[in-house]
């Protein structure tokens, strides 16, 4: 009996461990959608303001980057504290170089439940992605 129980102890914490580790963290998350967005495409130079003319083309992907699909060329700037960037936030950003987009630009984040702010989100800068030629 004593050899039953060890057995059925010794399963539970192999099992235990394995979902423990199969659960993604949100960045993870994150970096696994960037990651196929991205897919057939290859880095450019990175640009400190891009040419930002509709901002429905904008994306936050949790806690990993805000990017901007401008057609050809997908431009993906990471923030430097990646917690800032949540699901449940809204993006307000304050721009000032008219329909530019900069690294200089005030980007707060907004509650999208509450309506209050929750922080400032700094980017780094943008960097384009191109479809590479096959």
């Amino acid at each position: 009996m004593r050899k039953i129980m060890t057995a059925i102890a010794v399963s539970a914490l192999v099992l235990g461990g394995g979902v423990a580790t199969a659960k993604q963290t949100t960045a993870e998350k994150g970096e696994a959608k960037l990651e196929k967005m991205l897919e057939g495409r290859s880095p450019g130079t990175p640009v400190s303001c891009i040419s930002a003319m509709r901002s429905n083309n904008l994306e936050v992907i949790d806690e990993t980057a805000v990017v901007y699909d401008g057609g050809n060329t997908i431009y993906v700037a990471r923030p430097s504290d990646r917690r800032q960037l949540r699901r449940g936030d809204i993006l307000i950003i304050e721009r000032t170089s008219g329909s530019q987009l900069c690294t200089n630009d005030v980007v707060r984040t907004v509650d999208q439940s509450s309506g209050f702010m929750t922080g400032v989100v700094f980017l780094d800068k943008f960097v384009p992605y191109t479809k590479t030629e096959s």
